[in-house]
């Protein structure tokens, strides 16, 4: 299958019927029409081959980017300015896919960076309390109901073409510690390298900007 195959193919059978915590809803950005055509146009964009791809995981979709492109990362600006794919969803901006896309744009441009790296979330699925973004790692009770989901996930994507050699963690903090724990037990990758998540960046390093694209790049470049 193409790699564009099998991603879309995922998307499209989440689903996660655990109980929650209190006040805690899903969000499935794939039960969405619109949503599941953009993404698949993304992916069928830029994935459709067989290459072999680096693994970036953040942490689940937030609203205002993976939860309303269905990609990662990419909200309905950047889908339509830098990947070239016209929407009519509502042009509101998040400010890590302004940071992914920064960086990818100073990497060569989307069609180099997604020739090599596929970016997903270490919880495919969002969530959502009080109407605003909920990690998984925010409520113990709710990241153990979901490790299950996870450790699925993560396993669905090495049938994929992506490289075990490596993954990177986008989050250097809690996100970090979950999947380098499920890793060490369940040993997915040979290891797993974290980069500062681009929110915290764009939140309390504004001033450093360019220099953790730089670090990106010069990890990336490893590669």
């Amino acid at each position: 299958m193409l790699f564009s195959e099998n991603i879309n193919d995922f998307n499209q059978s989440l689903k996660l019927e655990i109980k929650l915590p209190d006040g805690v809803k899903v969000m499935n950005p794939f039960e969405n029409r619109t949503t599941s055509r953009l993404a698949e146009t993304f992916y069928n964009k830029y994935y459709a081959d067989t290459n072999q791809r680096i693994l970036l995981l953040g942490i689940n979709p937030g609203r205002l980017g993976g939860g309303i492109t269905g990609v990662p990362f990419t909200d309905p600006v950047k889908m339509q300015e830098n990947c070239k794919i016209p929407n009519d969803l509502q042009k509101k901006t998040e400010p890590s896919a302004g940071f992914i896309y920064d960086m990818i744009n100073s990497y060569g441009g989307p069609d180099k960076f997604y020739s090599k790296y596929f970016i997903h979330a270490v919880c495919p699925l969002g969530f959502t309390k009080n109407g605003i973004n909920y990690n998984y790692y925010d409520d113990k009770e709710l990241e153990k109901a979901v490790t299950p989901f996870i450790i699925e996930s993560l396993k669905k994507f090495l049938t994929f073409n992506v490289n075990k050699e490596i993954c990177y963690c986008l989050g250097n903090g809690k996100n970090y510690k979950f999947l380098n724990t499920l890793n060490n037990t369940n040993a997915f990758f040979k290891k797993v390298v974290p980069l500062p998540h681009p929110r915290w960046i764009v939140q309390y390093r504004r001033k450093r900007y360019q220099e953790f694209i730089e670090l990106y790049l010069n990890e990336l470049s490893n590669e």
